[in-house]
């Protein structure tokens, strides 16, 4: 299926496409007068034929063998791998991520699918002695995990593909179907891969790929017939859709405003090269960004002047260029609001290091400091490229620091300290702690989740699938 600028791409129903008369534009973000392409916004009948295919469909998949499954999803990984240039280019096009960037989320997003076939096909259970007290005498106990029903899936722009990926291989792997409503800002990458899901053999209503309206979306999150809702994005989006979600299971993986703390005794050079990748990559536009950076009195002078030379070398601009580094927000409206939070944090008092203005879609690098902890800036997520700095004299001390805010999804540590490195995962509120790297860091096969307001449930396909699975117990008697 071929998208062309004159002709919208149809969406992808239960193994159908289909077209609707709610037509969807799909911005540039780094051109406003060239639009992406175009797909639909499903109508309600079209919802509720997807939804109905999909139990339908759950009575083939929740039986389907391990090897049909892992067949199913190597297919998916090899298809993307074999498109990756065109996908790379669309992702890139429609979410103004750069080139690299874009091709590197189609790696992971092979890799991906590639881990969730592995996993289909390890779903083991355990045997567990129940002879602990007279009466049980001669029992034993085996688990298995079975699908928990069809999954109602919302996936967010910023990794339009891999993100979503982490939603589809995982439901796919337990026996699981799946309606996925990719996001408005960028649905194309994954109505692209949906022409190579078509193609794997899956059961007819296993999968349906639809872009749709908030308020349709709003419908989804409340329907009782989906046994698990899986939500990727903005905290307070997210915490809203789990009252709405009545008993059905709900996995949040929600923002943050990501700290990382540079130790006296870090190996500055590489502490700096990461942190810059950490704060500026696509823009900040990163649930895991480096947003506030804690570091040591001993070496913060030194770190600034890295730092700053660093940051002042990136290349912002095309993103389909392959040397920018930093390429335009989502859209206008985000540089927009960035720029006021940088304004505020100027009023209470912070100073501008580098940055700080937009133009357009696109913000500059933006490093602050002396910024005041309840400032936007601090205390929100900033997705966007800026980085507010903090001084610290005590290990403790960065530690509460770090722990006083709203958020907890991951912590970088720059420390060469053993005891420090144990005293920050002992210690830290996070769901993860990455040591000597940035707390942007993560491969698709580690659990990945957070705690406070940055959601709950983890994602990474193992963990992906026991929330995907439920837990039975079968109890064998021997008769006495």
């Amino acid at each position: 299926m071929t998208l062309t600028a004159t002709k919208p791409h149809p969406i992808y129903l239960a193994g159908k496409w289909v077209e609707s008369p709610d037509t969807l534009t799909v911005d540039n973000p780094a051109n406003a007068d060239a639009p992406a392409g175009a797909t639909y916004n499903a109508t309600e009948a079209q919802y509720e034929e997807a939804v109905t295919a999909a139990v339908k469909a759950f009575e083939q998949t929740k039986v389907l063998p391990a090897y049909e499954r892992g067949r199913a999803l190597r297919e998916i990984s090899n298809g993307i791998k074999a498109r990756r240039e065109e996908l790379g280019k669309l992702l890139s096009t429609e979410a103004g991520k750069p080139i690299r960037d874009a091709l590197v989320e189609v790696d992971r997003a092979t890799l991906t699918f590639r881990l969730g076939a592995e996993e289909a096909e390890r779903m083991y259970g355990e045997t567990i002695p129940l002879d602990l007290m007279a009466s049980s005498k001669g029992r034993m106990g085996i688990t298995r995990r079975f699908p928990i029903g069809p999954v109602a899936a919302i996936s967010p722009f910023n990794f339009p593909l891999n993100l979503a990926a982490h939603k589809l291989a995982p439901a796919i792997a337990a026996g699981c179907s799946i309606v996925l409503k990719p996001p408005s800002k960028d649905p194309l990458t994954m109505l692209t891969v949906a022409e190579i899901v078509d193609g794997v053999g899956l059961p007819e209503g296993a999968v349906s790929i639809l872009p749709m309206t908030r308020e349709l979306g709003d419908r989804m999150v409340a329907d009782d017939r989906f046994k698990l809702l899986t939500f990727t994005g903005s905290p307070s989006v997210g915490w809203r859709m789990k009252e709405r979600a009545g008993k059905k299971k709900v996995v949040l993986e929600l923002g943050g405003n990501a700290g990382v703390i540079v130790d006296k005794t870090a190996d500055l050079d590489w502490a700096v090269k990461r942190c810059i990748v950490g704060a500026f990559a696509y823009s900040g536009q990163v649930c895991i960004s480096v947003q506030r950076m804690y570091l040591h009195e001993d070496i913060r002078a030194a770190f600034l002047e890295k730092f700053r030379a660093g940051v002042a070398a990136l290349k912002l601009g095309d993103p389909l260029q392959p040397d920018t580094d930093v390429g335009p927000m989502v859209d206008e409206g985000q540089a927009k609001r960035t720029a006021r939070w940088v304004d505020e944090a100027v009023q209470l008092g912070g100073r501008v290091v580098a940055g700080g203005k937009a133009n357009g879609a696109y913000f500059e690098p933006t490093i602050l400091e002396n910024v005041p902890v309840e400032a936007q800036v601090c205390s929100n997520e900033a997705f966007a490229p800026l980085v507010v700095v903090f001084p610290f004299t005590d290990f403790d001390d960065a530690i509460r620091q770090v722990n006083d805010s709203f958020f907890g999804l991951q912590t970088g540590v720059f420390t060469n300290d053993l005891a420090h490195a144990w005293q920050a995962f002992n210690e830290l509120e996070v769901g993860g702690v990455i040591v000597n790297d940035i707390p942007t860091y993560r491969i698709d096969h580690m659990p990945y989740g957070g705690v406070k307001d940055s959601g709950q449930g983890r994602e990474g396909l193992r963990w992906s699938i026991e929330d995907m699975t439920e837990l039975r117990i079968m109890v064998l008697a021997q008769p006495q």
